[in-house]
């Protein structure tokens, strides 16, 4: 989920949404945060356990021109925030602080880390 300034900049509504966003995005830094449950039958007996990720997300500075191009893609409709960084929107981020697949909607190295440490601890 991308969060900047406190707020969840969800899918946007259409491509005058997408602009807004990616306008307000422009030379600034937001975070993409996943939460993840794991749940697991032990026996009887259900245990949990949870955890977040949390990667920092630096977008160039975008002109009008650039926003328009790539909302006019279509990629930007279906994405919360409004750029897919594993598509064409990759070339709107700067850099990246963290794990970039959060970014793509999955923490996938901190989810094995956290299953191989739980599966040690509770599937013996």
């Amino acid at each position: 989920i991308p969060v900047q300034d406190g707020h969840i900049l969800e899918k946007p509504k259409d491509a005058s949404d997408a602009v807004r966003m990616l306008t307000q995005l422009s030379g600034k830094v937001h975070l993409v945060q996943t939460g993840v449950a794991l749940v697991h039958w032990c026996g009887s007996e259900l245990k949990t356990r949870t955890f977040h990720e949390t990667t920092e997300v630096s977008v160039a500075l975008l002109s009008p021109a650039v926003i328009k191009a790539y909302v006019a893609t279509g990629e930007s409709l279906d994405k919360a925030g409004a750029y897919g960084i594993q598509g064409k929107g990759g070339s709107l981020v700067e850099r990246i602080n963290g794990d970039y697949f959060n970014v793509v909607g999955f923490p996938v190295h901190r989810f094995c880390r956290e299953l191989t440490k739980w599966c040690a601890e509770t599937c013996q």
